[in-house]
């Protein structure tokens, strides 16, 4: 079941290198630097993805990354989802998220899967929501 919005964020790629483009099919790597809140504590997000593109331009992508929130916590990720690019060239991402951390504050988020809305615009302009999947 769906449950609460557990986060929000709005960032900006900040680097993307070419893997590999072999049997045509590209992959590439994007890493993005964000702010935003989590469990409604401030944070900043900085992640990195591995993206490939299947026959029909559908995506597959993995990430991970950390989180630093107000206060020095720190939260790590580990992400999986589907993409698609529409004709303005936004990359909008659907998947899952798993966090881990030993700060109080988020220790919630060790038994917590996430469903996460990614859209990334031709600009490099990212905004990101997380619900909670109970």
């Amino acid at each position: 079941m769906l449950g609460d919005l557990i986060g929000e964020e709005q960032g900006q790629t900040t680097g993307i290198r070419v893997l590999s483009t072999d049997g045509g099919h590209p992959v590439l790597e994007a890493s993005f630097a964000a702010t935003g809140t989590l469990l409604g504590v401030g944070i900043k997000d900085m992640g990195t993805y591995e993206s490939a593109m299947g026959a029909d331009g559908t995506l597959f992508g993995e990430g991970q990354g950390v989180i630093m929130a107000q206060g020095g916590a720190t939260v790590t990720w580990h992400g999986s989802g589907v993409g698609r690019i529409d004709e303005a060239g936004t990359v909008h991402w659907r998947g899952a998220i798993f966090y881990e951390s030993a700060a109080p504050e988020f220790a919630r988020l060790d038994t917590v899967a996430g469903v996460f809305e990614f859209e990334t615009e031709e600009s490099g302009k990212a905004t990101a929501k997380v619900w909670e999947w109970k």
